[in-house]
């Protein structure tokens, strides 16, 4: 008899719980009238998405924009201010009130604080780290659901693997295949990155390359706030040489060489080239990526509203891209962390960096993509959430990292922070959970980063729990963790 253990099992007569992979399962000599392993999970994952087709949130979403604060916003200084901490707490800028009944931002988010009545601000995302106190652990975390084996003592991983679990961009797509002439899954301006290590948990990784994001990374450093307008596109450009016509010739004649090669067909089978260049084709012939990227198609007005710099014109490229049938857009936040200017790892100076800098951007860019999705009826289908992957230090000046800290700067913080999410099916100038006096700790309802991933995969109609298979044909959940129920209507 096969034991797999883990949780207590649950009363299977009640139709809202399902078995998982910690269940017991108990394959006697029948083996289970001849089903392998790989069958009962599969049976599983279809009987726990028909059971979540009934809760609340289940498959509200058409696509997913994730707009990522890479270096840890202070939640204090923004979202959830605490005026009446001690001094070396509390924040310099003045508390302000919001469309929300009792919930107050502080005075760098005026624009938020006006349209957050159309989104649920979560004040308490929390975890314990575990080698996650710096930014590359972290980052890998919140974009995989997963933390990794190897962690040097400063913090840093290793560069990406094919070894490496997933983006969550890269499960959506494998798992909901998208039926339009459009790039699936885009990540935009510039790759997730800390020190040397670049893009790790921003790729398919055990997937394969087939899922990898299209990058968008338009030339220009962290600090040129006009890159955006020379985006290039270049691999879906139609040569003006090349008519559609011409180029769908092309893949008849290839078609038919094909059926002339029956032992490299044979080879190539379990690539399926046919599919692959199938889409690149019907991509390139529709033209319809080519022209969600031209911005410049926008109004001046609507251009001026998102902010004339990186972040809010790459807010405004992802609302065009979902509208065009993007299922998933990834905004990474223009400055790397362990920066400064802009960066949100604000050390030392944080009220200069954090009012003059990064703010206004935020408030611009982030406001105005709700406004506009909500006008236009997308927000009804669009997810989106802004998260960084931790907060800054309650207290100011000190060391929680191992990092100089000015005494006007914050250290990293993940016990306790601040998170937003809205649009399909999300509940609506809604608070979720609530800190400490001094917003070090989450008093009520600790939401995890994996939860939110798990969030974002019930909203999409896909189970979190669903069954996947490594690179060593382990299996694996997408992400061991439930879905937030309490941020759905």
């Amino acid at each position: 008899m096969i034991r797999l253990p883990g949780e207590i099992a649950k009363d299977l007569c009640d139709s809202h719980l399902k078995p998982g992979r910690r269940d017991f399962l108990r394959v006697g000599g029948a083996g289970m009238i001849g089903m392998t392993l790989n069958n009962i999970f599969a049976v599983q994952n279809a009987s726990a998405a028909s059971a979540m087709a009934s809760r609340p949130g289940w498959g509200k979403a058409k696509s997913v924009i994730m707009v990522y604060l890479q270096g840890g916003p202070s939640h204090i200084d923004l979202w959830d201010p605490k005026p009446d901490s001690p001094e070396n707490v509390r924040s310099i800028f003045k508390p302000i009130n919001t469309k929300v009944d009792g919930l107050q931002y502080t005075e760098l988010l005026p624009k938020l604080a006006q349209v957050n009545d159309k989104f649920t601000t979560i004040n308490s995302m929390s975890y314990t780290p575990n080698g996650l106190f710096n930014h590359t652990a972290a980052i890998y975390q919140i974009m995989t659901g997963y933390t990794t084996d190897k962690v040097s003592p400063s913090g840093q991983l290793e560069p990406p693997s094919p070894k490496d679990f997933p983006n969550f961009g890269s499960q959506i797509i494998r798992m909901k295949p998208s039926d339009e002439p459009m790039l699936p899954f885009v990540v935009m301006p510039r790759p997730l990155q800390e020190s040397n290590v670049i893009n790790k948990g921003g790729t398919a990784g055990f997937l394969g390359k087939a899922y990898d994001p299209y990058y968008l990374f338009p030339e220009g450093d962290d600090m040129d706030m006009t890159k955006m307008n020379r985006i290039k596109i270049d691999d879906l450009q139609l040569r003006p040489d090349v008519f559609s016509l011409r180029l769908q010739r092309r893949a008849k004649l290839r078609n038919a060489l094909n059926q002339q090669m029956p032992t490299i067909d044979k080879a190539v089978e379990n690539y399926n080239l046919d599919e692959y260049y199938d889409k690149a084709l019907n991509l390139i012939i529709s033209g319809r990526a080519r022209d969600a990227f031209n911005i410049e198609a926008e109004t001046e007005d609507m251009r001026d509203r998102y902010g004339r710099n990186t972040f809010g014109q790459s807010c405004l490229l992802a609302r065009r891209l979902v509208e065009a049938g993007t299922k998933v857009v990834e905004v990474i936040w223009p400055k790397v962390a362990n920066s400064n200017e802009h960066s949100w790892d604000q050390h030392s100076g944080l009220p200069d960096r954090i009012k003059n800098k990064s703010a206004p951007m935020l408030d611009m860019g982030l406001s105005a993509l709700f406004e506009d999705l909500d006008s236009r009826g997308l927000l009804e289908e669009t997810l989106v959430v802004a998260i960084g992957e931790f907060g800054r230090s309650p207290e100011k000046g000190v060391s929680t990292s191992g990092n100089n800290n000015s005494a006007d700067g914050r250290d990293h913080w993940p016990y306790c922070y601040t998170s937003v999410i809205g649009g399909a099916g999300i509940k609506r100038g809604y608070v979720h959970g609530k800190s400490d006096k001094t917003g070090s700790a989450p008093v009520e309802d600790p939401v995890h980063p994996s939860e939110i991933l798990a969030t974002i995969y019930h909203a999409m109609g896909i189970d979190p729990q669903t069954i996947v298979y490594n690179h060593l044909n382990q299996p694996r959940e997408l992400v061991n963790a439930h879905h937030c129920e309490k941020l759905f209507t």
